[in-house]
């Protein structure tokens, strides 16, 4: 573990590598952001990330980290039952708020050669969230070109969580996503209005452009933006295959999660200037594609939506597992 940088606050932000001679990882104790992971033998990272801190306090808040308690938006920045959440994206609340998960130090409980332990423990009332909450993030490299998370949260009240990491993937040299494709087996996904909140209707991917079951192109190219949910099970599950990306120079990473949604952003907006991502040079659209296991959108408002709202005493555990080959 060595010091990564300080904060505009002055606080300290640790970065811990993970190896096992096929896969190097970085994590970072703001936000467990997973900042670079470097397959041997490939010259370029396969991940968005930045050697910069002071990228992560502006337009790359969300990369790589762990967002939440509850990841993608909340209508109306509120919860059931009344309590009020922090609105940051208009009237709705974007993955837990503007002081979420993602901009707060994490503690290192446990760390070895090819795995860390962090845990985030959130007064009751932090944003406006129900607690207090405590969540553990094990990253682990688990054998040969793959990485796994184990997310586990509990709570002291009754509150929903669903957390998500925040990776955004590209499997190119290039600055983009030209050249890669895309696969999905969700048969359905969340339509949402303008706002991106879902409308809560879930049609059939068929015939439609969010049909990824075979395969699409994704990126520049597409011609379609994308920043929507496709919904892979009606519930949390054992771990399964959740997508497949594969970029134009042979490099292919299967996704497997547990949770019953994937969110897939584009990033056709994207622009990191001033700060430099990995590559050196400033990340501008398409540079990655966000991959966010999650629950449905909104499903605090949406009773038909898979729920997850988690009591005292229990614990709400989510896996997913990048592996990589080429």
């Amino acid at each position: 573990m060595k010091t990564f940088g300080t904060l505009s606050d002055g606080r300290t932000v640790e970065e811990i590598t993970l190896s096992d001679g096929s896969l190097t990882a970085r994590v970072l104790t703001l936000g467990a952001i997973l900042r670079d992971v470097r397959l041997a033998g490939v010259a370029f990272p396969l991940t968005l990330g930045s050697e910069d801190l002071a990228a992560y306090e502006g337009p790359m808040a969300y990369h790589g980290a762990i967002v939440g308690p509850v990841a993608n938006r909340i209508a109306g920045a509120a919860l059931p039952g009344g309590a009020r959440l922090v609105a940051n994206q208009g009237p709705n609340t974007l993955h837990g708020g503007p002081k979420g998960m993602h901009g707060r130090l994490w503690s290192v409980t446990d760390r070895g050669r090819d795995f860390v332990t962090l845990r985030l423990d959130l007064p009751d009332g932090v944003e406006g969230w129900p607690g207090p909450q405590s969540h553990e993030a094990t990253y682990r490299i688990a054998g040969p070109g793959a990485l796994e998370l184990v997310l586990c949260s509990r709570t002291d009240s009754p509150c929903p969580v669903g957390p998500a990491q925040h990776g955004y993937w590209r499997l190119g040299p290039g600055p983009d996503l030209t050249g890669h494709r895309l696969t999905i087996p969700a048969e359905r996904w969340t339509e949402v209005d303008r706002a991106l909140i879902p409308t809560g209707a879930c049609p059939r991917v068929e015939g439609s452009v969010h049909d990824f079951r075979r395969g699409r192109v994704i990126g520049p190219e597409a011609g379609t933006r994308y920043d929507h949910n496709y919904c892979l099970a009606d519930s949390r599950r054992p771990r399964a295959f959740a997508a497949r990306l594969e970029g134009p120079v042979g490099l292919t990473m299967t996704l497997s999660t547990t949770e019953p949604g994937l969110q897939v952003y584009d990033a056709a907006g994207a622009d990191t200037a001033p700060f430099a991502g990995l590559d050196g040079q400033p990340y501008g659209p398409f540079a990655g594609l966000a991959l966010e296991p999650q629950f449905w959108p909104d499903f605090p408002h949406q009773p038909e939506f898979p729920q997850n709202v988690l009591t005292p005493g229990a614990v709400s555990r989510q896996e997913t597992r990048w592996s990589f080959s080429r």
